[in-house]
């Protein structure tokens, strides 16, 4: 029996540059859309939030100078450029999805709608929720949590490129202890860096288990829908 059949995976647009420093890197793209294609085959429906950092980030163009609005607004299209590019690769191996955006963006892709998104989930159809929330000072991280409730997802799954959730950085702190369940109130207490302060409270809320995994490692993302141990959940 499956843990999980509806899900919200948020990942983040810097893990497609791969080993590159800049946009998408092919073998990236394909290592996540054969992760999504693992757990569709298992009958899982999956709607997925990419983040847009490996293009153009809002909040460190405004630092340089950047108007803050402007700035999010081309993030905003960061993410559908990601979008599409996850859409192609998830049908170049017979996996079919669909990219809803926040704002208007026909024919390029579908304005998000909640009944819509669903009847596609439940025909198997893959579901890439583009530009956010479609409003500026709002973090994918937020679009992700906000849209992980509206669907009714049963948890949002945030794909890293570390293993779970640490008391410290445990790339910086090698004595750093993992988690392997924490409360919301624990996590909150402890100020764990989990998702900004928004996603978070969203997330707690409404429920909304969160699983820090990484997503990088092949395999990962079936062996949680099946159950087994793997990252750290907060709920």
């Amino acid at each position: 029996m499956l843990k999980y059949s509806r899900i919200l995976l948020k990942l983040s647009g810097e893990s497609l540059m791969g080993e590159q420093k800049y946009g998408i890197d092919i073998d990236a793209l394909m290592h996540y859309a054969d992760e999504v294609k693992s757990v569709v085959e298992l009958g899982v429906q999956v709607a997925i939030v990419l983040g847009g950092g490996n293009i153009f980030r809002g909040l460190k163009g405004t630092k340089q100078g950047f108007d803050r609005i402007k700035g999010d607004q081309m993030g905003m299209l960061a993410t559908v450029v990601n979008s599409l590019a996850l859409q192609s690769a998830l049908e170049s191996i017979h996996i079919p999805s669909k990219v809803f955006t926040a704002i208007r963006m026909e024919p390029i892709a579908n304005l998000y709608q909640k009944e819509q998104v669903s009847e596609c989930l439940q025909k198997g159809i893959v579901c890439i929720l583009a530009a956010g929330t479609g409003n500026p000072f709002f973090t994918t991280d937020s679009a992700a949590a906000l849209r992980a409730v509206e669907i009714e997802a049963n948890a949002l799954l945030k794909g890293t490129r570390v293993d779970g959730i640490y008391s410290d950085d445990p790339e910086k702190n090698p004595a750093a202890i993992k988690y392997h369940s924490l409360s919301f109130k624990d996590a909150y207490e402890k100020q764990l860096n989990i998702m900004d302060l928004t996603a978070f409270t969203m997330c707690m809320e409404n429920n909304m288990p969160i699983v820090v995994f990484n997503v990088n490692t092949k395999g990962n993302l079936k062996a949680l829908i099946e159950g087994k141990e793997v990252g750290t959940i907060v709920c």
